[in-house]
């Protein structure tokens, strides 16, 4: 079949092309495949030489920053009490709800006071995704970790909010991900804040985006605060601690290794080990001991429908004509920098039946890492989750804030991950999570506070996402003003 050329030049994606000056090639060692030199990169470079109000090296004399640095490498001794010091990993940091990923033994030697973190910095990964960017709130202040993030101070009072929302643009982040010629590297030091440029708008601009993006930071403290208030009253309803302490019954605990026995009738056709550990049945016991009545999710007072969607064939197409589509890694963030949207046209039925979420929907992650949990905030509404996500539908808006706040608890978690299955890739599904229990509480009044308090974090952190937006936005018009 002939193709018109002008049907063929329609086909294929536009020349994209920029000029290299002689010295960029020699100072960058006369490289001269294109991979070298970005041609976003050098664009988001224009844009900020030829800003109206002039720029300056982020950390430099006339700079920003007042000291930056990473932490000491030191050996870990990791242990599962979380009892001991909670470490957290560059991929906690901007999760809207912080949890450390790990727990390392008060014997580890090593100077844990370096590490730890202030509330005024901004935190910024250095490796792996470079880029992912924190502001040191109230509840990561003073908690330890890992050596792979950047640790920024800041000279002047609105300087923290205003390069966090520099870096959280595309111009911003291009820029912190590349060199001066514009390719893309795989890690960065302190000392590359120093060639790295950022507008200089007046002191009204500054403080007016670092006050926004300082809010935000305060409405999501406020939003955590709720959920750790309805977490105390679960355990307080429940008579558990706080910190899972379990004391699991093995058979012939001198054996030298774990070992326990199951009855025939307690199998429910899975022969997995890790389906029957002792733990979890020592939890079921617990919240029995206080509980109304110990149900499931699957339980039509609880959920109206549990989904997993199918595997299927995926048409992305323009933000502006298809949904935005969340994987299993992005339901732990307040604003996910969604990149993938799903074609309306091709789509339509499918994201209505089985993948469209609302405001108060329960998610939880079922690859990968299992059994990340979040509740659906205002902004997520009418977008679209992967197969990597399942979808929980409350009864009601009088359970969805208490489903949330019990699974959130480890109690909860070691429930969600006892359903894991699978002999390469590990997973749970719509029926495993229809399976996991739940207490209902004898009194009434105090689930509902606890559903309350959780709808009400929920707002705030649509209140936050605002905020941030705002500050955005705002810098967004700073990049754009000439």
């Amino acid at each position: 079949m002939v193709v018109e050329h002008k049907e063929l030049k329609e086909l294929l994606p536009p020349l994209r092309w920029c000029a290299v000056t002689r010295d960029q090639v020699i100072s960058n060692g006369y490289r001269l495949d294109t991979s070298a030199y970005d041609i976003d990169a050098m664009e988001a470079l224009a844009r900020v030489h030829h800003n109206p109000y002039g720029w300056v090296y982020l950390w430099s004399e006339k700079g920003m920053v007042k000291e930056a640095y990473v932490g000491g490498r030191f050996k870990r001794i990791y242990t599962e009490n979380k009892s001991d010091i909670p470490f957290f990993l560059p991929s906690d940091i901007e999760s809207v709800y912080p949890t450390p990923s790990k727990y390392i033994s008060g014997k580890t030697v090593a100077p844990l006071d370096d590490l730890k973190v202030q509330k005024g910095m901004l935190l910024i990964s250095v490796s792996g995704t470079i880029g992912k960017t924190s502001l040191v709130s109230k509840k990561l202040d003073k908690q330890v970790f890992s050596h792979d993030l950047l640790r920024v101070t800041f000279q002047g009072p609105y300087d923290l909010g205003y390069v966090y929302a520099y870096l959280n643009t595309e111009v911003g982040l291009k820029l912190l991900q590349s060199n001066n010629y514009g390719a893309v590297i795989d890690h960065i030091e302190p000392e590359h804040l120093t060639r790295l440029p950022i507008p200089n708008a007046p002191e009204e601009v500054k403080r007016s985006i670092h006050e926004a993006v300082v809010a935000s930071y305060d409405l999501r403290d406020q939003s955590n605060d709720l959920i750790d208030e309805a977490q105390r009253l679960l355990y307080e309803a429940l008579g558990l601690p706080a910190r899972m302490e379990l004391n699991p019954k093995y058979y012939a605990p001198d054996a030298g290794f774990r070992c326990f026995t199951v009855k025939r009738e307690d199998l429910n056709n899975r022969f997995d080990a890790s389906y029957h550990i002792p733990e979890v049945k020592e939890i079921l016991s617990l919240i029995a001991q206080n509980a109304a009545e110990v149900t499931t999710l699957g339980d039509p007072r609880v959920s109206k429908e549990i989904v997993l969607a199918g595997v299927f064939k995926r048409t992305y197409v323009d933000k502006n004509a298809g949904a935005p589509f969340l994987g299993g890694r992005d339901i732990t963030l307040l604003a996910p920098k969604v990149e993938k949207f799903l074609s309306y046209a091709v789509h339509k039925d499918r994201i209505n039946k089985e993948l469209k979420v609302l405001e108060n929907y329960v998610l939880i992650s079922d690859r990968g890492t299992i059994g990340k949990v979040q509740i659906v905030p205002k902004h997520w509404s009418g977008w679209a989750v992967s197969q990597n996500i399942i979808k929980l539908i409350p009864a009601s808006s009088d359970i969805a804030g208490y489903i949330y706040a019990y699974l959130q608890t480890p109690y909860g978690e070691a429930q969600i991950k006892r359903e894991t299955y699978g002999a390469v890739v590990d997973m749970i599904d719509d029926n495993s999570i229809s399976n996991v229990s739940i207490p209902l509480l004898k009194e009434a009044s105090v689930q509902s506070r606890i559903n309350d308090l959780v709808l009400e974090a929920n707002a705030l952190r649509y209140k936050a996402y605002l905020k941030e937006q705002e500050a955005l936005q705002q810098m967004e018009a700073v990049l754009k003003a000439l």
